[in-house]
């Protein structure tokens, strides 16, 4: 049997922009909203959202903007099977993981996209 696994809300938020949106967006949350912008991520950009990370992320190919959150679980392997036996969609093909990252990415029935990811505080 597998233990349930625990899962919190993570520090990251990204927004997934269409191009001919996306320098307005930036100036949005730059200028006419003032967040402090940080800058070890660059060329992304980020800012401070609260105690979250706001990233804006250029994706051709897409429409309108799209929301993605991540979340966090203490381990991954029995995220992965508790979700699956859920029915949670699981699309891994959505964007690509730096490798070693112990994640994958879902889908929430609305269609908001989550990265799970493996707690590294802790």
């Amino acid at each position: 049997m597998t233990t349930k696994p625990k899962f919190t809300a993570g520090r990251n938020i990204a927004l997934k922009v269409p191009p001919h949106l996306y320098e307005a967006t930036i100036q949005f949350y730059r200028n006419v909203l003032g967040l402090k912008e940080i800058t070890k991520h660059a060329p992304s950009v980020v800012f401070e959202f609260g105690s979250n990370n706001l990233w804006i992320d250029r994706v051709p190919g897409i429409s309108q903007a799209e929301t993605w959150l991540e979340v966090v679980t203490d381990d991954i392997a029995a995220a992965s099977e508790h979700l699956k036996a859920a029915g949670v969609v699981r699309c891994d093909e959505i964007e690509p993981l730096p490798e070693g990252l112990q994640a994958f990415w879902v889908s929430s029935p609305a269609s908001i996209i989550h990265l799970v990811c493996e707690d590294t505080e802790s």
